[in-house]
């Protein structure tokens, strides 16, 4: 009788601890729903992305006004920005001549309120190197500007949200071809000494070390 005894008690403690086991896996699986964002949380989460250099951009525009950030004399002196595309795999040759022609219309479509153009120049070509460190991106664009003010008003997003005070041209162009990509890769950078200097940081493991851009 007592060995029967222990055999149920036995199998009622593995029973409550297999309750426990699920109950435990369930209070789990709550939090990582409930912290799941919805279209609400987006922007939020999207905030806790966004790199150093977006950061400064934002703290910049802030400081001086975007009135001020995005006008043509802001920071005179030529700016290179240069966007490196890859293409969904299922994309077709019409798709991809869609994308860089529109991309390439930038240079006429982009205008102030005024109508005065943006854009200075911009360059295109397929990705030809055999040096085997192309990432998978198949498509460069190399755009000229005469100002950093006119590089803020043309890129807008990210930095500066306000449509006010961004090419909505641009804006179109990004929301158009978005569907086509796999990722996107953006480097910029000033090509005359005017350019004022400032720090940049640059991540070197968990450490971050200054360098100077401009």
């Amino acid at each position: 009788m007592m060995v029967q005894d222990m055999k149920t008690r036995g199998t009622l403690l593995l029973a409550a601890a297999g309750c426990l086991a699920l109950a435990g896996t369930a209070r789990a699986d709550v939090p990582a729903t409930a912290a799941a964002p919805g279209p609400a949380g987006a922007d939020s989460s999207s905030d806790a992305q966004i790199s150093d250099a977006t950061r400064a951009e934002r703290l910049m525009a802030s400081q001086v006004g975007l009135r001020n950030f995005t006008a043509a004399g802001f920071h005179p002196g030529m700016v290179r920005h240069i966007v490196l595309l890859r293409f969904l795999p299922t994309i077709t040759d019409a798709q991809r001549a869609e994308v860089v022609r529109r991309f390439m219309a930038l240079g006429l479509v982009s205008r102030r309120e005024d109508g005065s153009p943006v854009v200075s120049a911009i360059e295109t070509g397929a990705q030809m190197s055999g040096e085997g460190a192309d990432e998978g991106l198949q498509q460069a664009f190399i755009v000229t500007f005469r100002s950093e003010g006119d590089r803020n008003y043309y890129v807008g997003r990210p930095v500066v949200t306000d449509p006010a005070y961004f090419d909505p041209a641009h804006e179109a162009f990004k929301k158009f071809a978005a569907p086509y990509l796999v990722s996107v890769v953006v480097f910029d950078y000033a090509l005359s000494t005017t350019h004022p200097r400032r720090d940049v940081p640059v991540r070197t493991g968990g450490t971050q070390v200054p360098r100077q851009q401009g």
